[in-house]
């Protein structure tokens, strides 16, 4: 890898010991967790009455209960204070309660480690807002998907890991939990040696006054996260990712039970395969991103999930009459793979339609406040997965199947992409035009950080195509508001497009004077509010393929606002689809996906701008390529 890949930022002190640290604490809790579900699992030990599938349940229900209870007061603590001296208390929290599990472990006191598991949750209440905010405060724009993948990445390997060794710990000593007490106290010891190794951060708002009434808070920071529609509808469908993975996987140990007919080893490969899953579509997610927020990514996953969960629910619709308690007996029995590749596909369309939404949560939220919209975060997660629960025991107290209930779920996420994609459907526009870009074309992209990370520029390319714009849009990591013939918000596909990304109609002063004043009116406007405006000054597309004279119009926006302009050459295009050849539409099939160039050159000061200078800035970046 490169060095600009995200793997980077595993050889960095900025990083790297906050990775090491949270990936410990992910391994800890689920070598505990599992541990404690296939030990009262298989080992047939009876919790306050509970059966097996009531327990998983419930047991996933107490860790999640303090992040609704506490996330408030966690998320005043991460702006308050510093985050590696925070970092560090919570880790010896942890030490703490790995002691008393490892008692309770030891005595078989197992209802008291439902209240281990409880603690456990408000351990890591504590450190949720932390962790995410840590990263915008420490990672560029550039490097948050990277980072958030690579987050999510080892989260899910620690699951991995979490469950193998849970799993091999009770079933190499299930009398007496010894070496599952050791391995709990082992990892919460590295993970607070590792903590001691993370910078040192200055504290994003230390006058913050802090309010110690759980609940008040609570409905102060939703109603905050509230303000800013775009995050909170991040938050709802961040939300709803973990409703939808709790349900699945807090049902694995009793479909492997009750309906493959397995055992410990069953479990612990099936809940393995979710995790890879997830892992490696988060980590794919900066290779199909371009290393920006790609909004695209989040229907695709969502499309992904619907259909894995369908299937997952035809690959064993009922129980098998033939028990396995080995690996490959279970994967030579028919059917058994496609249910291992349905839960790894699951995770891994889970990952691409998770990672775009946190890095779009700590790119879009006031730094600020990062840590309490972050802990809004969670209060609406913890919601969501004490609800799957819920959801889970009753519709299988009215006697759905496991494998129905996984096709109920499809069902229900479908109604919920669709629901909202309707409400912010900057989704579903940023996912046509990834398809289109990543379908139809090759795109090639130089000079990308010549684009300003804050603040009003405008960008001027030639006009080459009917999906310039699509292109331009999907490779710049800011929204950019297109100025667009008029007409070609007639076409279907193209209009939705454009009047999502709110592009901005623009007409020649003969074919509608009024509707050209509006225009610039609203350029200004978009200008004034910080925004990018693209504009193609040809005024039309190019029928030969050469870049033509530069209308007068840029100079006219420059005049009544003074912002950088940045020229942008795109070559590759004529000739292939959406293009013009002697006055028409290039007919399909054209040239099936071209390599397509976008390069970038260095701001202009307004003051040194003309139409023809930047026509020739824009000839000089494109070259001989047409």
């Amino acid at each position: 890898m490169s060095d600009s890949s995200q793997f980077a930022l595993l050889r960095q002190r900025r990083f790297a010991p906050f990775f090491v640290t949270q990936f410990l604490g992910a391994f800890n809790d689920n070598v505990f967790r599992n541990g404690l579900v296939i030990l009262v699992t298989f080992q047939t030990i009876a919790v306050a009455g509970m059966d097996v599938s009531e327990l998983a349940n419930v047991a996933g229900a107490l860790f999640i209960l303090p992040f609704f209870l506490f996330s408030a007061l966690a998320g005043q603590l991460a702006d308050k204070f510093e985050k590696s001296r925070l970092i560090r208390a919570i880790k010896l929290l942890e030490i703490c309660l790995m002691a008393f599990a490892s008692v309770a472990l030891l005595t078989g006191s197992y209802a008291w480690l439902l209240a281990v598991l409880f603690l456990m949750g408000c351990q890591s209440t504590l450190f949720g807002p932390v962790k995410y905010a840590y990263l915008p405060q420490t990672l560029t724009i550039e490097e948050l998907v990277g980072g958030n993948a690579l987050v999510e990445a080892g989260t899910y390997t620690a699951i991995i890991l979490g469950l193998m060794v849970g799993g091999m710990a009770v079933a190499i000593d299930p009398g007496n939990s010894v070496i599952l007490a050791c391995c709990l106290l082992g990892i919460a010891s590295l993970g607070y040696l590792a903590s001691r190794n993370i910078p040192t951060l200055r504290a994003v708002d230390p006058g913050l006054k802090f309010n110690w009434n759980t609940f008040s808070e609570t409905w102060r920071i939703v109603s905050f996260a509230r303000k800013d529609r775009n995050v909170f509808l991040a938050i709802i469908g961040i939300s709803w990712f973990w409703f939808l993975g709790s349900a699945i996987t807090f049902q694995v140990p009793a479909y492997t039970l009750v309906i493959l007919n397995g055992n410990e080893t069953i479990t612990t490969i099936l809940l393995v395969a979710f995790a890879v899953g997830v892992g490696t579509g988060s980590l794919l997610c900066e290779r199909m991103s371009g290393r920006h927020i790609e909004l695209g990514l989040v229907p695709f996953g969502s499309i992904g999930l619907c259909l894995f969960c369908v299937d997952l629910y035809f690959a064993q619709p009922v129980s098998s009459a033939t028990a396995v308690d080995t690996v490959s007996a279970f994967l030579s029995r028919p059917g058994s793979w496609r249910v291992l590749i349905d839960m790894s596909l699951i995770g891994a369309f889970g990952g691409f339609y998770i990672v775009p939404l946190y890095a779009m949560l700590q790119s879009r939220a006031n730094r600020r406040h990062l840590s309490r919209i972050i802990a809004a975060n969670n209060i609406v997660n913890s919601i969501f997965i004490v609800s799957a629960a819920v959801v889970a025991l009753s519709l299988l107290r009215f006697g759905f199947s496991i494998p129905e209930f996984f096709l109920i779920l499809a069902l229900m996420n479908a109604v919920v992409a669709i629901y909202i994609y309707t409400l912010l459907p900057e989704f579903l526009m940023r996912f046509l035009v990834w398809i289109i870009i990543h379908t139809l074309y090759r795109v090639r992209v130089a000079g990308l950080d010549q684009i300003p990370r804050q603040g009003p520029a405008i960008l001027v390319c030639n006009h080459v195509s009917y999906v310039d714009a699509l292109i331009i849009g999907g490779c710049v990591p800011r929204p950019v508001r297109f100025v667009m013939w008029y007409k070609i918000f007639q076409i279907p596909l193209l209009r939705f497009i454009f009047r999502t990304a709110k592009a901005i109609p623009i007409a020649s002063a003969r074919e509608n004077s009024e509707l050209l004043e509006q225009s610039f009116e609203q350029i200004d406007a978009e200008l004034a509010d910080g925004n990018i405006v693209c504009v193609f000054p040809e005024g039309a597309i190019t029928r030969d393929g050469h870049v033509h004279a530069f209308k007068s119009g840029i100079e006219r926006i420059l005049e009544r606002r003074q912002v950088p302009v940045i020229p942008l050459a795109l070559s590759g295009l004529w000739g292939s689809w959406f293009s013009l050849r002697q006055g028409r539409l290039r007919k399909i099939p054209g040239r099936l996906l071209a390599a397509v160039n976008l390069r970038i050159g260095e701001p202009v000061s307004p003051k040194l701008v003309t139409a023809k200078n930047l026509e020739l800035l824009v000839r000089t970046l494109r070259g001989d390529n047409h």
